[in-house]
Order: structure tokens, then sequence, then C-alpha cells
């Protein structure tokens, strides 16, 4: 899917992007995972028998217990970079910004459909959105509006303070959950000791996290650029270099590698799911990392 000028209905494009993950996947070798967002779970001796779904029965020879809002199988929170870093490419169809907050829609368009519970936070030099994890309709609205006011409402300028946003959503997050986190992750090498403290505090907390490092991989990882001057801007600082880019590429390859390295080692240590988003490769890869997570969290 490509995103065409300014997102107006994140719901209906969210939809779209969970119908046509769920046709593919029941067509891929995938297609054993639960994908039903039936509203009813299997009995289980002890279960109230008036809970139990007789149409179905009639049906299928199975007995079903009808499912309740309050029965939430999972608990996700989904946070967002929104650091001005997040803005990049700004001469493409859409940037990171854009395609984690998609990302995010469809993330909580299946939880709603699994009457799982849902809460957003949103952070760039501090937390300054932060829902609880519910699964009723008002709910979801809001956080629908707030994806939508994220979309229209894209700032320059605005550095990151991941550490510690990281740190204050470990702290408020009160009940075991599983952690979503959309991020470039373009801390300085030197400050990643401090972020994987933060990512172990997550974990210290007795939550599941999954971070998916968002990225323009042809650009920000294969630094593939023609062979001329360019202008190269820092979209959190405004700071400018004007290059040849085969002049910077191997040195920019080189700190990358090491970058994405001890990115990908720490997190295997602490047990963190760590998930490469290629912003031109679609949203199955996000759905289906979610997926496999909830399967082995069940």
């Amino acid at each position: 899917m490509t995103l065409q000028g300014q997102i107006e209905n994140i719901e209906f494009l969210a939809q779209q992007v969970v119908e046509g993950f769920i046709i593919g996947l029941h067509k891929s070798p995938f297609h054993g995972f639960s994908v039903e967002f039936a509203e009813h779970r299997l009995y289980n001796t002890g279960d109230n028998l008036k809970h139990i779904d007789w149409k179905v029965y009639g049906r299928s020879d199975k007995l079903f217990i009808k499912k309740y809002e309050e029965e939430t199988n999972l608990r996700c929170q989904i946070v967002i970079d929104t650091s001005s870093s997040m803005l990049f490419p700004q001469d493409a169809a859409f940037n990171k910004l854009q395609f984690s907050c998609l990302a995010a829609a469809a993330l909580k368009e299946i939880l709603r459909r699994q009457l799982d519970a849902v809460g957003i936070s949103l952070f760039d030099q501090s937390v300054y959105f932060h829902s609880k994890c519910k699964s009723n309709v008002v709910h979801h609205k809001m956080l629908t509006a707030e994806l939508e006011r994220l979309l229209t409402h894209q700032e320059s300028s605005r550095g990151t303070q991941a550490v510690n946003a990281l740190h204050q959503i470990a702290e408020n997050i009160h009940k075991r959950s599983l952690v979503i986190i959309f991020s470039d992750m373009l801390e300085r090498i030197s400050d990643m000791d401090a972020i994987f403290d933060a990512l172990q505090h997550l974990k210290y907390n007795k939550h599941e996290v999954i971070l998916f490092q968002v990225q323009d991989k042809r650009h920000e990882v294969d630094f593939d650029y023609d062979n001329r001057p360019y202008e190269f801007i820092d979209l959190e600082t405004g700071e400018k270099i004007r290059m040849n880019s085969n002049s910077l590429k191997a040195s920019y390859q080189e700190k990358m590698q090491e970058f994405r390295q001890k990115l990908a080692l720490k997190c295997g240590q602490f047990g963190i799911d760590i998930v490469d988003a290629d912003i031109n490769q679609g949203y199955d890869q996000i759905l289906l990392s979610y997926l496999i997570k909830r399967n082995k969290m069940v």
C-alpha cells in the first residue's frame, strides 16, 4: 500500500491492511496461526455453562464460551518515537513516522478484533501522551484520533530522549504487557548502554518487548545514493554537511553496521525481539512478527 498525500482516515486504511494480511496469511505457510478473531474461546472445565454458545455447538459440535470485553487475553502498549528523525525521507510518498502510525493502527485493529486491551505512548524528548490499556470502543476511537492528529501535526527540530521516555513508560505500565516499540533507534553509539538499561527496565518489570527498528533501508542502511554531491541534514538538530555520497559511504556503512550489530546483540541478551522494519516492505512484516510473538505468549 502507498500513502498519497495526507492520511485522513487511518482507521479505514488499517482495516484494509489487516484484511489483506489475513487473506495472504491463509495462502501462506503460516496459515496455521490463530487469526480467526472470534468472539469465543474453547470451553474449559469449570466454566459457567450459561455462557456456552449453543448455536455454535450445533454447527461445530464443539463447546465455545462467549467472550466479553473484561476477558482480554493480552495487554499491549504500543510506543512510537515521534522525534524529527522519524520524518525521513521527506521527499517520498511516506516517511518513517507515517509508516509507524499506520502499522500501529493495523496492530490496534487486530487487537480490537481479538478483544485484547491496547494503549499507546508517544515520545520525543519526553513522553507527552500515554494511555492505559483498554479494549472498549470509546478508547479505540480516542487512540485512532490521536494517531490521526500525530500524522497531521508533524514538527521538525524535535529531538529525542529515548532513555528517559522508556524508563517513564516502564514505570507507568503497572500490569504485565506486551510492549511494542516503533523507533529508528538513531541514538549516538556512546548513549547505547543507557538505551539498553531502559529496555532492560521493561524486561525487569516482566513485560515482553518487540522493538521494530523503523528504517528506509535503501538510504539509511545501504546508503544507496547516486555518486554526486548531496546536502545531508540532521532532522533533529538542523546540522548540515555537504559531501559527495561516495566519499561518505564506506565510513557511514561501517558505523551503521557497528550500531546494528551492537543493538541486535544486546537485545538478544535481554530477550527482546528486534525486527528490521523497512518502510518500503509493507506491513505484513509487522503483523506477522506480532502474531508469532502472541502465539508464543498464549
